[in-house]
Formats: structure tokens, sequence, C-alpha cells
């Protein structure tokens, strides 16, 4: 598992998750994130390198604007863990 996580594409990347999941509850979304190597952090700075966004984003949502981080849906998250 380790391994795995350490090839992972998310592996030492900062995660945000901001807004409504609607497929997962947030606790399930933060224990996929690190089992891929990810930290998942509650706020946004210049070191996060993702932001998944759902309905009802706000401050957050502006912070990743302001900082230039990479936005995503929570479909298009899910499409990036399962590509690994």
């Amino acid at each position: 598992m380790e391994q795995a996580a350490s090839a992972s594409a998310f592996a030492g990347k900062t995660v945000v998750f901001t807004g409504t999941l609607e497929k997962m509850t947030r606790n399930e979304a933060k224990a996929v994130a690190e089992r891929l190597g990810a930290k998942v952090s509650g706020s946004v700075s210049a070191k996060t390198d993702l932001v998944v966004a759902g309905p009802g984003a706000g401050s957050k949502l502006k912070d990743a604007q302001k900082h230039g981080v990479r936005v995503v849906s929570e479909d298009d998250w899910l499409g990036m863990v399962a590509q690994g």
C-alpha cells in the first residue's frame, strides 16, 4: 500500500475540499486522498496544489483563485483518482 501511495499522482500534494461533496462524505474523500499520499488541508494557501470544489464553495474557492491554485469539481477529482 505504501508503494502505491508514493507512485500516485497525488503523492506529496496538498489537497483542499470545499463546498458540498455529493458522491462521498468529506471524511471519505479525505481518506481517499491520504491513501493516495496527499496531505489534506483545511485552508488554501499558495502551497496548495489542488482544490476540489463542490456546490456552495465560498471563501476557499476565492482563496484558490487568488493564489492561482487549480480548482476541479468532485467528478473531475474522482476521475483523477480513478486514473491514479
